[in-house]
């Protein structure tokens, strides 16, 4: 049975609170299928709101990037952040304009980033950030050498404090709006991969792993 991540004051679904969700195990499945994060902060008296790739190892989320990054650079001071994944399954569409919806699974973490500084530690976030792409990629590309190693930041999120809020099914309309002449139902959404486009420098010996034919984000 999956396990429950208590819901703190901030994680506590307030809004339609029967959509919250805070099992481990749903809320692993989420990050696990999404590809890129939103990263809420703010610095200097300015809210900002980050799109980035991350991985995820047991109960931590790992964002990386250039010392450079603002981001980054803000984020390693020990200030609070709100991570946020979002997948999109379908539009919903009910008989009247103000009940139309959407179906989603989406997170939001909490909590405060801390520097990776164990090379150990490091590289097996950095293994994660490859694999949560594309699994099966590290263990056939060159690993990170000393420079790029050095020249990336990689911070640590504990899922300490995560919830998921989850909608599913069909509209739900006005009883008296059912009996209106006008469709309603759902136009289910997935993220597609279609046909990968080999390198212009790729020799014409090499053959497309399986991974990447087969390649998808349904989990």
């Amino acid at each position: 049975m999956s396990q429950q991540k208590g819901p703190s004051q901030r994680t506590t679904v307030k809004r339609l609170p029967q959509r919250g969700n805070y099992e481990r195990e749903t809320i692993y499945q989420i990050l696990d299928e999404g590809l890129v994060c939103h990263v809420g902060f703010i610095a200097q008296g300015q809210p900002f709101v980050i799109p980035t790739a991350y991985g995820r190892v047991n109960d931590t989320l790992y964002i990386h990037g250039s010392p450079a990054s603002r981001m980054l650079r803000t984020l390693q001071q020990g200030i609070d952040v709100c991570v946020t994944v979002t997948l999109l399954d379908g539009l919903v569409l009910a008989r009247s304009a103000f009940h139309h919806s959407m179906n989603y699974r989406s997170v939001v973490v909490f909590g405060t980033a801390t520097i990776v500084e164990d090379p150990e530690q490091k590289l097996a976030a950095l293994k994660a950030f490859t694999e949560h792409v594309i699994n099966g990629r590290w263990d056939e590309v060159r690993s990170p050498n000393r420079p790029e190693l050095a020249g990336t930041l990689v911070l640590s999120l504990p899922l300490a404090e995560a919830s998921a809020k989850l909608r599913t099914g069909g509209p739900v309309d006005d009883e008296t709006d059912y009996q209106l002449p006008i469709w309603a139902g759902e136009i289910p959404l997935k993220l597609t991969a279609t046909t990968p486009i080999p390198d212009s420098r790729l020799h014409p010996s090499i053959k497309l792993p399986k991974y990447i034919s087969s390649y998808s984000r349904q989990k």
